[in-house]
């Protein structure tokens, strides 16, 4: 049986009002559902990464609060979206209690319903590839600054939540990707084996090199 927005319930606030790096591991296996009038991009989230505030050099929120990272400071489960590198789009949720940073970036999706809307806004590229990371996957899910500050906690035009039935998975940990401060806190979690994550893996050289997996 296909997965419809209907089998998936929002998740309360109270689960992102935890510590980031708790939500972050406890977001993995949840569900990114993206509704466009008629249309319904579903999602399995498989890879994130954790960011804190001013204890976290990697952190946006790392010199305290801007008008661009204020959603972090924000109230826990909403949508954290920012411009980078000049060309794409960052997804993050927001955690923590009000007036305390922290987000979770989503960083890939496994695509599970509206893969031929996400082919057309992605084109010719596998289906692995269609969001295998945090730029490909907003393209993949029509996802951009109009949407920042939306709440996640609410069936509309973005939300997560869960299935009534999990399967079971195995969690592995990594230094973020594309930081250079912060890099001894493991805090980018993913679902081990999964062929949907972005493709790297940090070498004994500590250099991020794309990994093919079998």
């Amino acid at each position: 049986m296909s997965i419809t927005e209907e089998s998936i319930d929002p998740l309360p606030r109270s689960f992102y009002e935890r510590g980031t790096v708790t939500v972050a591991k406890a977001l993995l296996n949840k569900h990114l559902v993206r509704v466009s009038g008629s249309t319904v991009l579903i999602g399995r989230i498989v890879e994130v990464e954790a960011y804190g505030g001013r204890n976290d050099p990697a952190s946006h929120a790392y010199r305290g609060k801007t008008p661009r990272n204020m959603p972090m400071f924000g109230e826990p489960g909403h949508a954290y979206i920012y411009f980078t590198y000049g060309n794409h789009y960052c997804l993050n949720v927001t955690t923590r209690p009000p007036g305390v940073a922290g987000a979770v970036l989503i960083r890939a999706v496994e695509p599970l319903k509206g893969l031929n809307t996400m082919k057309k806004l992605r084109p010719g590229v596998s289906e692995f590839q269609l969001a295998n990371g945090p730029g490909k996957l907003t393209k993949a899910f029509a996802i951009d600054r109009s949407l920042n500050e939306v709440d996640l906690t609410r069936r509309g035009v973005l939300y997560v939540g869960k299935t009534r039935t999990e399967s079971s998975f195995a969690v592995e940990r990594s230094p973020r990707i594309g930081i250079t401060l912060g890099t001894e806190r493991l805090w980018r979690f993913y679902i081990e084996s999964n062929e949907y994550v972005s493709r790297y893996v940090l070498t004994p050289g500590n250099r991020w090199i794309r990994r093919q997996w079998q």
